[in-house]
């Protein structure tokens, strides 16, 4: 049975970053749902034509365009042994609609793992981040901070702070997220499939504990 994975956690919890590092070690792929917008988007699918028409009008896509897309990713060669989820699904609703599509293929979600870090922690992360004006490379004050302050290493632009990175915005992205991520963790927490990671700790000793957890469910070695 093909197993795949839903990483969940808040702006700032470095789950992005975690999906891709762990995909890697397990070799399949890392699945974002940005990605699966762009690449149908920039194809022109049938899906990504449909999508189009609500995004530039500033409306949400309807569950059932992103869960087709979803469906015809996941159908792709390089997910004969699973993938790692990111950014979907966001409502039960589409993990119901989700489960329903892995069922019909033989597969399951394994494990949900959700990495949480506390908020002040959050809004230092997030809203120490710059960004240069040339090509959006990005900074942060204390953890990857640029050669010349106010400059970015790569193209000598000018670096600022974006309006979504300002500590009081970042708080109400934040307190957004819980509130629409609640029943998402509880609907998985049901289930018996949530495992809580703490993601306040390097990167290297979450991804590890991540990958312990994933590979120790498929009977391997990490």
């Amino acid at each position: 049975m093909r197993d795949f994975y839903v990483f969940l956690g808040p702006p700032g919890a470095g789950k992005g970053t975690q999906a891709k590092i762990v995909a890697a070690r397990m070799g399949i792929p890392q699945i974002s749902s940005g990605d699966i917008f762009r690449e149908n988007l920039t194809n022109q699918t049938e899906m990504g034509i449909l999508a189009n028409k609500y995004i530039k009008v500033g409306e949400l896509v309807p569950d059932d365009i992103t869960i087709s897309m979803v469906r015809g990713r996941i159908s792709k060669a390089d997910c004969a042994r699973g993938a790692i989820l990111d950014g979907f699904p966001r409502t039960p609703a589409q993990a119901e609609a989700f489960d329903g599509i892995l069922k019909e293929n033989g597969c399951r979600i394994n494990k949900v793992p959700f990495i949480k870090v506390p908020e002040n922690v959050l809004i230092e992360r997030l809203s120490g981040r710059l960004t240069c004006r040339a090509e959006g490379h990005v900074f942060h004050k204390v953890n990857n901070p640029p050669r010349e302050a106010g400059i970015c290493d790569y193209d000598g632009s000018a670096l600022y702070q974006r309006e979504d990175d300002k500590p009081e915005t970042v708080a109400r992205r934040i307190r957004v997220y819980e509130q629409q991520t609640r029943p998402l963790i509880e609907y998985y927490m049901e289930r018996g499939l949530l495992v809580e990671i703490d993601g306040d700790r390097s990167i290297d000793l979450v991804s590890a504990e991540l990958t312990k957890i994933l590979l120790d469910d498929e009977g391997n070695d990490v």
